[in-house]
């Protein structure tokens, strides 16, 4: 049902084509590769990692994944050959570094795709097992040890494993890292046999409606994989290919490319030519016409309506236009005397005399003098030829 080969220095192999091929790159082995620096008497375990790609190019081809969880577990190439890939030879260069010591190893590994009878078996199911990672599924014990359960529920006379792939590249989330919680895997096994009745349970209305509803279908030959597997029966996918129809679910992945939709037609060249003349009359010329018509409406109101100036002055009262005129005036004289606010004050308003003489005093400022700011009335230190009245003074000093 599987090829599984150890690595070894160009190593060739022979998967088929759609059939699983897991290849198993062993930590052991490239151990040899490395010269030995640990003390005396103590175990060598040098973490170890691994590169691989397609001779020539950065990456491994599509068909082909690897996975090596951490740098002290073998890594693991997996994938299921094309029918495109038979018969050419594919030439995988594996790189093994030594974490340790930084030294590396390289190996090739020829696949030689061969084609497989009776190819693809026409009868496919998919199931979605939840306690397994990707890597603990392809160990051969294990992947053995589910095709017998599924054996004894099919009864097919051929079954094989199609595909593997984590529930990761599925879009499925990561696991939290507590009770031990797993990423999950999907299997695809294909059998030459109708599906059996158990598989089909899965199609009742009661089971579709539990699946609905989030819970767990009633699935008689579930009890055959509980001890080991724990399938989600509500993923299930079964493919019946002689029909080319889905049974249940059918889930239809590509590699994203487009389905072909045959050659190009291009439009013929006995096409008419539109005039649209009509669509720019509509568009452009109604439109402009009903503005013009607005605009003529509004500029009559405006210029052919008004009433004017003799028209209001007939219909207002005599004494309102009087009271009218005779404030304007009253304006008018008033800003007409604040354009003389700089001139020098009137003579009347200063002090003429001295106040204690009686001697006439002249004006204190000329013509150009600033006195918009002078108070009408000085005090009298501020006048000149003050007379300082004598103070009495004490007696005895005659």
């Amino acid at each position: 049902y599987t090829i599984l080969s150890k690595v070894h220095s160009d190593r060739n192999v022979y998967p088929s084509a759609g059939v699983l091929f897991v290849h198993v790159l062993e930590r052991e082995y490239f151990k040899g590769e490395f010269p030995p620096y640990p003390k005396p008497g103590e175990i060598s375990n040098d973490p170890i990692t691994f590169n691989t790609n397609l001779m020539g190019y950065p990456d491994r081809p599509g068909w082909l994944r690897y996975i090596q969880r951490t740098p002290y577990s073998d890594g693991v190439l997996y994938g299921s050959p094309t029918v495109e890939n038979v018969g050419k030879p594919t030439i995988i260069e594996i790189t093994a570094y030594n974490r340790r010591t930084f030294e590396t190893a390289r190996h090739n590994l020829i696949i030689n795709i061969m084609s497989a009878e009776d190819f693809p078996l026409p009868y496919q199911a998919e199931f979605f097992i939840r306690n397994m990672n990707v890597e603990e599924m392809l160990a051969s014990e294990v992947l053995g040890d589910f095709l017998g359960a599924v054996k004894n529920v099919w009864q097919p006379e051929r079954l094989n494993a199609i595909n593997i792939t984590s529930a990761l590249d599925r879009g499925g989330r990561v696991p939290l890292p507590i009770n031990d919680m797993k990423e999950g895997v999907y299997v695809m096994v294909g059998a030459d046999v109708p599906f059996s009745s158990c598989l089909r349970e899965v199609e009742n209305p009661q089971n579709q409606l539990r699946c609905s509803q989030e819970m767990e279908p009633v699935i008689t030959c579930d009890k055959k994989f509980r001890t080991q597997f724990h399938i989600d029966w509500c993923k299930i996918s079964l493919v019946d290919n002689t029909k080319q129809v889905s049974t249940f679910q059918e889930v239809i992945r590509g590699e994203g490319i487009l389905p072909d939709g045959g050659e190009y037609k291009p439009p013929s060249d006995t096409l008419k030519s539109r005039d649209y003349y009509s669509d720019f009359l509509i568009t452009l010329a109604v439109p402009s016409a009903i503005a013009l018509v607005l605009f003529l409406i509004l500029a009559y109101i405006m210029c052919c309506r008004r009433e004017g100036v003799e028209k209001r002055n007939m219909q207002t009262p005599d004494i309102q236009l009087v009271h009218h005129s005779a404030i304007q005036k009253s304006t008018k004289e008033l800003r007409d005397m604040s354009k003389n606010r700089e001139i020098a004050w009137p003579l009347s308003t200063l002090p003429v005399f001295h106040p204690v003489t009686g001697e006439i005093v002249p004006p204190l400022h000329p013509d150009t003098y600033d006195n918009t700011s002078m108070p009408l009335m000085q005090t009298q230190q501020n006048l000149p030829h003050q007379t300082q009245i004598p103070q009495q003074q004490s007696a005895g000093q005659y």
